[in-house]
């Protein structure tokens, strides 16, 4: 027998261990595989040869590799900027992508308590958890297709500079053929409703077929979930695909950069690993951390930027360096800096506005002539759906913005004071 959503069994505590123990167990294996990936990745590269070229690099070298790390922390912030309804100041963005940033580098499962974080705090600045949601999925769709064709672009570049073999033109094809697919089903689930849940249908059925292999019983509600992320997008991406577009190809560019830099201060040249190679290891390493095995792909960043690089031509020496140096600044300093900025969060969590752009509002006691003006609406007018339960749905008036859930107890008929 199988329950619905509404009719979870409650928790039990044998289940509550388990759930911890196995969070445990993962955490641990995934602390495995990073020393064992450093371990051999390592045990070969004579790292005095390796500080000799940090300690080499200039102080002008050194300015520049900090302003491009900076840069990149601060293009996450228009990313969300640019899913957000109404937009989310630079200010809020930056809070919360660095304090999320931080928790996915350093904690295993840190993406999904990192997006746990995203809600807690987009619920504090007045969001409804529906305009978060689809916040969510529209930043993680669009980096998502920017993944999956950052390879293709790659290496057709790398064979437009005649270095095209057989292995890298059939990684471009199977790349090319994902982005493909990935894109129709994305079409497909925003040209209709009922094309939507069909999808959410069929990909539930290929995921149960899959989960009943490790003895997981059959996924349920992905119609559902589909159905609702097509109404939740289909406005926003009509009206912004192009600055999300934008602000996540710029975030991805960027990211490149800190690299491609490294490498260059480093002396590994255009000669030994051109820029279009490095911008294929880059993607493909991008590619590998699709699938979170270790916190912030630490240990699986490094094995394939270092093997490619390496691969294609770098002094293992000069590319172990960069190597490092780039994941100093784009994963040892976001952990800095997410500290600091969950830090101030929560200092002034206590005393957050609403959302920005909307007014704070106050509960008022009707007069009796509102009272019966606002059971006389509700006899005929149905709120609209805004990700509110039901029994926090709010008399709804036209040219009214959505107002927060009145305090519980509240009356019939009482209304905000904004």
């Amino acid at each position: 027998m199988h329950t619905t959503a509404n009719e979870q069994p409650p928790p039990t505590a044998e289940g509550g261990r388990r759930s911890r123990v196995r969070q445990v167990v993962k955490g641990v294996l995934s602390a495995v595989l990073v020393v064992a990936i450093f371990y051999f990745l390592f045990r070969k590269i004579d790292f005095a040869e390796v500080w000799a070229d940090i300690r080499g690099l200039t102080w002008l070298e050194l300015g520049t590799l900090f302003a491009l790390a900076a840069w990149n922390l601060v293009t996450y912030a228009f990313v969300w900027m640019s899913v957000t309804t109404p937009r989310l100041s630079f200010g809020r963005a930056m809070v919360m992508t660095q304090s999320t940033t931080a928790v996915a580098n350093t904690v295993y499962g840190g993406a999904a308590i990192g997006i746990g974080m995203t809600y807690s705090m987009f619920s504090g600045w007045g969001y409804s958890r529906s305009r978060t949601t689809t916040a969510v999925l529209v930043s993680g769709v669009w980096n998502s297709f920017i993944k999956l064709g950052l390879p293709v672009l790659a290496l057709a570049l790398v064979a437009l500079q005649g270095n095209a073999g057989g292995g890298r033109v059939i990684a471009a094809l199977i790349g090319l053929a994902g982005l493909l697919a990935a894109i129709v089903v994305f079409v497909l689930i925003l040209r209709s409703e009922e094309t939507a849940r069909l999808v959410g249908l069929r990909a539930a059925r290929v995921a149960s077929r899959i989960v009943q292999l490790f003895r997981r019983p059959p996924v349920h509600g992905w119609e559902l979930a589909t159905v609702k992320f097509r109404s939740r997008t289909v406005e926003l991406v009509g009206r912004r695909w192009v600055p999300i577009t934008v602000t996540s190809l710029v975030s991805h560019v960027s990211l490149y950069l800190v690299l491609l830099v490294a490498l260059r201060h480093m002396g590994v040249s255009d000669a030994e690993v051109s820029w279009a190679e490095v911008l294929a290891v880059f993607a493909f390493a991008r590619l590998a951390t699709a699938v979170p095995f270790t916190p912030g792909g630490a240990g699986v960043v490094e094995a394939v930027l270092i093997g490619g690089l390496v691969a294609a031509g770098g002094d293992r020496a000069e590319v172990t360096a960069a190597v490092l140096i780039y994941r100093a600044l784009t994963w040892g300093l976001p952990i800095l800096a997410g500290i600091i900025a969950f830090l101030w969060w929560r200092r002034r969590s206590s005393g957050s506005r609403p959302a920005d752009g909307q007014r704070s509002c106050e509960p008022k006691q009707p007069s009796v002539a509102g009272l019966h003006a606002s059971l006389l609406l509700a006899s005929y007018r149905r709120p609209p759906e805004d990700g509110l339960d039901p029994a926090q749905r709010q008399l709804w008036r036209p040219g009214r913005p959505r107002q927060p859930p009145l305090p519980a107890g509240a009356a019939p008929g009482w209304s905000w004071s904004c």
